[in-house]
């Protein structure tokens, strides 16, 4: 999944666009014969580096992982590492490294540690050295590679609409993870998340640290899960933001994710309805969504600014996509009030010019998010039958939005990749670390609240869940309550009370507030009877 993280008049996403070539001058990127010393718990390199973001010092790096943890003395990948030193004078006011992964997956960790000193509080830059990493087969830590042709071929196979079809879809899929181990070589196979928190192990011990402080966002959550299980007293401090739930199956996916779009996009509406700034506002912002929706069933819903037909997928895409960042909720009127229902399909159609990318389909192209996916989680379903029954279900639960299209991408993505999951689902088992701080948005269309609570209940005492009230994700750049609980935790170690909640930001909030200043120490509120 995308976790773009919005920061402070400036966005994790932006960020993400530049900062691989940084490295390129120190890293080769692809995978190497193992050295003939040990070097997983070696030391790492520094080299003075700059940010594109002309803010703090950096140090660039890269070390030897095994792509194959099971066989440590063969093949190796080496990570690409960025490290911002902590800015207090003073050594006893340091604490260390805090690693941070931004998600995806198939994010940039070294991306994110470029923008750390503007994208985290002024007193975790003074007393943290920032450690922002790569995992493997990402960015500048030889990204995973397949072929354009086959790629494009997958995506034509995506919508399924009968058992032929589907028999097809998971032929693409098989065609297209063989085809990136052809690319790529074996790391193709060894993408899974539990590898890459071994990993992260690697860089602790080659950073000569007995324990770690780590912060990582929605998807990097599973990184941050899996290193609990796996190192449980390596562990200093943990933040979970936007947590994903292992233990979910198919079904649960795309149920909870549905669900939660729904009512995030009903507050949406609600919103819309009492804000006089909306475009919508003033209209049943519900019906006219049902309105569009049955017209794009039967290819009579236009885009005003192009003549061209607005299919039922690309309403659900955009509904889903808007919901990630309630800033944005402007623009989602925007585009809703650009819609038309016509008497008759239009016979518009797109044009069909070959873009540049197409052209160039044949050359090997990043491809990280489905290599990672569907080791980590098992989402074959039977038949075409069974994804019917799906969505008739989904509908039920979902009136107005139906089904949310990542929940649903990541079932269609994922049939028939492998025969066997790498790192397949089952519930955490987490002892002996210290408190681990889980935040999430009550409203979160890509990792629901659910999946929060479900993860600290796994857990048991060792989590403890913070709740921001509002609708989107990733929720340190989105509430000042939640920030200033996640530094007091990074930087004392005590989290807040159990089920406390932070009040929701709606869109319109003054600008004091929507800068998230880390100096406010806003009050969090109480609980509320019978919340998680």
């Amino acid at each position: 999944m995308s976790t773009s993280s919005p920061t402070p008049g400036r966005t994790i996403a932006a960020v993400a666009v530049a900062a691989s070539a940084l490295l390129g001058q120190l890293l080769t990127g692809a995978p190497t014969a193992a050295a003939a010393t040990p070097t997983p718990a070696g030391s790492i390199a520094w080299q003075p580096c700059e940010s594109p973001y002309g803010e703090g010092e950096f140090e660039c790096g890269s070390l030897a992982v095994p792509v194959d943890w099971q066989h440590p003395d063969g093949t190796t990948v080496d990570l690409a590492l960025v490290r911002h030193r902590a800015t207090d004078p003073d050594p006893a006011r340091r604490l260390g490294p805090l690693l941070l992964n931004p998600g995806g997956p198939g994010q940039s960790g070294v991306n994110l540690g470029l923008s750390a000193p503007f994208s985290f509080s002024p007193e975790l830059a003074a007393r943290f050295d920032f450690v922002g990493f790569d995992p493997r087969g990402i960015g500048a830590s030889a990204e995973l590679k397949c072929s354009g042709t086959v790629v494009k071929a997958r995506r034509a196979a995506l919508g399924p609409t009968d058992e032929a079809s589907f028999q097809t879809l998971r032929q693409a899929n098989r065609a297209l993870a063989d085809n990136c181990r052809e690319v790529s070589g074996p790391l193709a196979d060894h993408m899974d998340t539990g590898s890459v928190a071994r990993d992260m192990d690697a860089i602790r011990a080659a950073l000569g640290e007995r324990r770690i402080s780590y912060w990582g966002g929605s998807y990097g959550t599973l990184i941050g899960q899996q290193y609990a299980e796996l190192f449980p007293h390596r562990v200093r401090a943990m933040v979970l933001d936007s947590n994903m739930d292992h233990s979910l199956g198919t079904w649960g996916i795309l149920k909870s994710r549905t669900e939660t779009l729904e009512a995030s996009f009903g507050l949406f509406a609600d919103w819309c309805e009492r804000t006089p700034s909306c475009l919508l506002y003033g209209k049943d912002v519900r019906e006219l969504f049902r309105t569009y929706y049955a017209a794009a069933e039967q290819g009579r819903l236009v885009y005003t600014l192009s003549g061209l037909p607005f299919s039922a997928s690309t309403l659900r895409g955009i509904a889903y996509s808007y919901m990630y960042e309630p800033a944005n909720w402007s623009t989602l009127a925007l585009v809703l009030s650009y819609l038309s229902v016509v008497p008759e399909p239009p016979t518009t159609t797109a044009s069909g010019t070959t873009s540049p990318a197409a052209a160039a389909a044949d050359d090997p192209v990043a491809f990280t998010y489905d290599p990672v996916l569907c080791q980590d989680f098992d989402l074959d379903v039977p038949s075409y039958a069974t994804m019917t029954r799906y969505e008739t279900e989904l509908a039920r639960i979902a009136p107005l939005t139906r089904v949310a299209s990542l929940g649903w991408s990541y079932m269609t993505s994922c049939q028939n990749w492998t025969d066997r999951v790498a790192n397949p689902q089952h519930p955490l088992r987490v002892t002996g670390t210290p408190p681990i701080l889980l935040t999430n948005s009550r409203y979160d269309v890509a990792t629901p609240h659910a999946w929060a609570a479900n993860a600290a209940r796994q857990m048991g005492r060792e989590a403890r869940l913070l709740t921001y009230d509002g609708v989107g994700h990733i929720t340190y750049w989105r509430s000042p309550c939640v920030r200033a609980a996640t530094d007091t935790y990074l930087t004392t170690l005590t989290p807040p009370a159990k089920n406390t909640h932070c009040p929701a930001i709606w869109p319109g909030a003054s600008t004091k507030t929507a800068l998230l200043d880390p100096m406010e120490k806003p009050e969090m509120n109480t609980p509320l009877s019978g919340t998680s």
